[in-house]
């Protein structure tokens, strides 16, 4: 594997980055908007990148992603996009008949200086975009950010669409950030469960874990509506889940339409989902019911009785600053130990937040935004732990040093499940220290010598 050739002496890089624990903001935007019922993304770029794109989400998804291109040639290259814009919009709606069009920007339409506002302004003057058909878009260059800006500036783009009446509409928004379909189910079971009436936005469950139903539907049943978006501006107040993914958009609400937010981590874990249930307890004034309150027990219970298992433990976790942020404090809650933590989004406010919530471990926490897998393998390799966390990519790290995975985030490339599964509410976490258990059980019996061999653990 060329991975073992990874040297463990460690120099700093600045210009320099190796097996990037990130890809680029339109894979971001593109899922978001898919998150819209009856929405085309559309890349403003050419056709390479908008296949790589619908690759990467189709490859983790396991679903077929549509996604339309402006298909830059060397003459738009030149003399801009927007002829190509023009153009695709009439097409679109001619021949794909979308609800909205969600178009985001690629390294050469930014490099090059086409704005995306100005063109939907034309469009409409032209009388491209019929009535009662939306236009959104988001700046999206690939050189600036990650998947995760490129998600944030979507659906900070979805807030444009926000129309209040001045009449609340007794509502609560709620952003749930880039997690997977499942998620997103679960989060919407958890408000139904207390009685919270929401809307969800981006909302990709039912459209990237639909079932095989023998029929084709070029929009799936599933996402939040172009009316629902145009209502959030009339909720009684937003619940933004991560401060990268979700709270752009949520500042953005109260900022123009007055409704207020709050900016909650992901609900991963036992901690983390007390904050979201106690918040929505709050902001819609009702008690949590029983059934909520049985789930959570249950969770401390498998976390008490598998404690011994997982005391003390070294993790090292590599994935995006909302879900690793959220999945740290779930660790150090159950007395694991991360001390290699790695994102590759930029942002010094992560590493401070890292910081903070592993302060009182036993062992000291390396960590680092803006970084790479090479130096997660390089602090692997000086300082070796008992189970790594992460992608798909993480793979090969995993086999060259002998370590555990559990794959979690974006991408999993390799297994199934993770779009049909949640991870997110006091179920998820269940089944996230289910998969943390049992690949740590899996590897004491396959250490273990015959004489310590256990039928039961």
């Amino acid at each position: 594997m060329l991975l073992r050739h990874t040297p463990k002496e460690i120099t700093e890089r600045s210009a320099l980055m190796i097996n990037p624990a990130k890809t680029c903001q339109p894979i971001g935007a593109m899922y978001a908007a898919l998150g819209i019922h009856g929405c085309l993304p559309h890349s403003h770029g050419s056709q390479g990148c908008c296949a790589y794109h619908r690759s990467a989400l189709t490859r983790h998804y396991k679903e077929p992603v549509s996604a339309s291109t402006s298909s830059f040639t060397e003459g738009s290259s030149v003399f801009g996009g927007q002829a190509n814009m023009l153009q695709a919009i009439e097409n679109i709606f001619a021949v794909y008949n979308p609800e909205i069009i969600a178009c985001h920007t690629t390294c050469l339409s930014e490099t090059i200086g086409d704005d995306l506002k100005q063109i939907r302004k034309k469009a409409l003057t032209e009388g491209k975009i019929p009535e009662g058909k939306f236009m959104i878009s988001a700046s999206t260059p690939s050189y600036v950010g990650s998947h995760v800006t490129g998600f944030s500036n979507m659906v900070k783009s979805m807030v444009g669409l926000a129309e209040p009446t001045g009449k609340k509409n007794g509502k609560v928004n709620i952003i749930p950030g880039w997690v997977e379909p499942a998620d997103m189910e679960e989060i919407k079971r958890i408000t139904k469960m207390i009685g919270v009436k929401t809307i969800l936005f981006p909302d990709t469950s039912g459209v990237l874990n639909g079932p095989l139903s023998g029929e084709f539907k070029m929009y799936p049943d599933g996402g939040v509506t172009v009316a629902e978006l145009q209502s959030t501006g009339d909720s009684i107040g937003t619940l933004a889940l991560g401060e990268w993914c979700s709270a752009d958009a949520a500042r953005e609400l109260d900022t123009k339409h007055k409704v207020p937010c709050q900016i909650l981590d992901m609900p991963f874990g036992l901690k983390a989902t007390d904050r979201f249930i106690d918040a929505l307890r709050t902001i819609a004034g009702v008690t949590v019911p029983d059934e909520l309150s049985m789930e959570r027990g249950q969770l401390v219970d498998m976390i008490s009785d598998m404690h011994q298992y997982v005391y003390h433990k070294k993790v090292a976790l590599v994935g995006d600053p909302d879900q690793v942020i959220a999945m740290t404090e779930f660790l150090v809650s159950i007395d694991m130990c991360p001390i290699h933590i790695v994102t590759g989004t930029p942002g010094k406010a992560f590493e401070r937040r890292i910081k903070e919530i592993t302060k009182d471990m036993p062992f000291p926490c390396n960590v680092r935004a803006k970084g790479d897998m090479f130096l997660l393998h390089q602090w692997i390799k000086n300082d070796p732990v008992d189970l790594l966390i992460g992608n798909t990519y993480c793979k090969y790290i995993s086999r060259d040093e002998d370590i555990p995975l559990v794959r979690w985030g974006f991408p999993i490339l390799d297994r199934q499940g993770h779009q049909y599964f949640p991870t997110v509410g006091y179920k998820g976490a269940l089944r996230l220290l289910e998969k943390i258990l049992n690949v740590i059980q899996d590897r004491k019996d396959r250490d273990d010598p015959e004489s310590k061999f256990e039928l039961v653990l």
